[in-house]
């Protein structure tokens, strides 16, 4: 008998940025293409000495609430009513695998099949999965140095199209690195309380700034808004550690489906997560470890992009997170085979076709600067330049 699969497989397929990581394992290969944090500078012993702690509780190792963790919840309003600038309690607050399982509930909640989803272009990839999964119509409006473009968004909406969904990484983008601008998100909740859409607000990178925190989150100018973070850039990906909050039925929806796709997530890492998110001296001074350490890293890479590019190649401003754009100025470069030159002179990155939806990307890509020591990101941006000459000589 063949093999038959339900539709929502049609069209879907894996991540160009894992595909990368079995080519990019080569110990020869300095590797700008993941988005990881650096394992130095996960608090190990910390994470340690929390998790001692918490197994002295029998309920660590127990089945919990589906939402998460009481404790961990109550940290999470808190800190996230802080950002919002209001009261949030922990009904609002839904705890998930991860922030990429919060989306995945999302749209299971949110969209039925055909329905429109809005997303910037360039896009996060994990994003497209997960609304190709769900049968969405995908549609996208550009990004530029201020973030989403709602001026667009506005005439896509006046045209007739009528989105479910829109959908934005707010701050120190993935791909592009920018951060939406202040007036352009109260723009956007104006727009999801005039045409009735939701808005997700996806922000795991938003306590890593260099310079200045990003503007108050869209959140805070409309309840149509349903925000995501995670644990993981801060913390460690391993903790499995992201949470969504917003309007209290659809945290309620959320619940109900995450019954059916994991029952409940792991007491033992909530337990940890909630005692090193509520140590506030302790996070302070981590954070600041943090911003310190991979903003220095990202002045050597735009530095090093710099130099052995000069004018041929434009950045992004890198204000924080872990990413720079980099498009270069000869739009007839392919950077997908630019790829395979690369990897040959021992440096890899992300072409710009993997985050397109339509735009032409071919000359753009994506560089991670956080996992690199300075010294490193040095030579990588060498290797990238020796290998962009001998791709256009051949």
């Amino acid at each position: 008998m063949p093999h038959t699969f339900s539709r929502r497989m049609d069209g879907l397929r894996s991540s160009a940025i894992r595909n990368l990581l079995a080519l990019t394992a080569r110990p020869d290969v300095i590797s700008l293409a993941g988005g990881l944090p650096d394992p130095d500078f996960i608090p190990r012993e910390r994470i340690r000495k929390e998790a001692e702690r918490a197994l002295t509780d029998p309920a660590s190792v127990q089945y919990g609430e589906t939402t998460g963790l009481r404790r961990l919840r109550d940290v999470l309003a808190a800190r996230e009513g802080a950002r919002i600038g209001r009261l949030l309690n922990a009904g609002e607050v839904v705890v998930t695998h991860g922030s990429q399982q919060a989306l995945s509930l999302l749209a299971q909640v949110l969209l039925d099949p055909g329905d429109v989803v809005v997303v910037e272009e360039p896009a996060y990839t994990g994003a497209l999965q997960v609304f190709r999964a769900a049968q969405a119509a995908v549609q996208s409006v550009p990004l530029d140095r201020g973030g989403m473009n709602t001026a667009a968004l506005q005439e896509l909406l006046e045209s007739g199209v009528r989105p479910t969904v829109v959908h934005t990484v707010s701050n120190f983008h993935n791909p592009r690195g920018v951060v939406l601008a202040a007036d352009r998100r109260k723009h956007l909740a104006a727009l999801a309380d005039r045409y009735g859409f939701w808005v997700i607000e996806d922000d795991p990178y938003g306590e890593l700034f260099f310079d200045a925190p990003a503007p108050r989150p869209v959140a805070a100018f409309s309840d149509r808004v349903i925000r995501l973070s995670s644990a993981s850039k801060i913390l460690a990906p391993a903790l499995r550690v992201g949470w969504l909050h917003g309007d209290r039925r659809v945290c309620e929806a959320v619940e109900l489906l995450k019954q059916g796709a994991d029952l409940c997530g792991s007491s033992l890492t909530h337990q940890i997560t909630a005692a090193m998110l509520s140590d506030e001296a302790w996070l302070a001074l981590h954070l600041d470890m943090l911003r310190t350490r991979y903003g220095a890293r990202s002045r050597a890479l735009t530095a090093g992009i710099s130099s052995a590019f000069g004018d041929s190649a434009a950045l992004s401003d890198v204000q924080g997170g872990m990413f720079c754009w980099v498009e270069f100025t000869d739009d007839t470069i392919d950077t997908a085979a630019l790829l395979r030159t690369a990897v040959e002179h021992g440096v890899a990155f992300v072409p710009g076709s993997a985050f397109g939806m339509g735009a032409h990307l071919g000359a753009a890509l994506r560089l991670c600067y956080a996992t690199c020591p300075e010294d490193v990101l040095a030579v990588a941006c060498e290797r990238l330049g020796d290998a962009y000459l001998a791709h256009a000589q051949s």
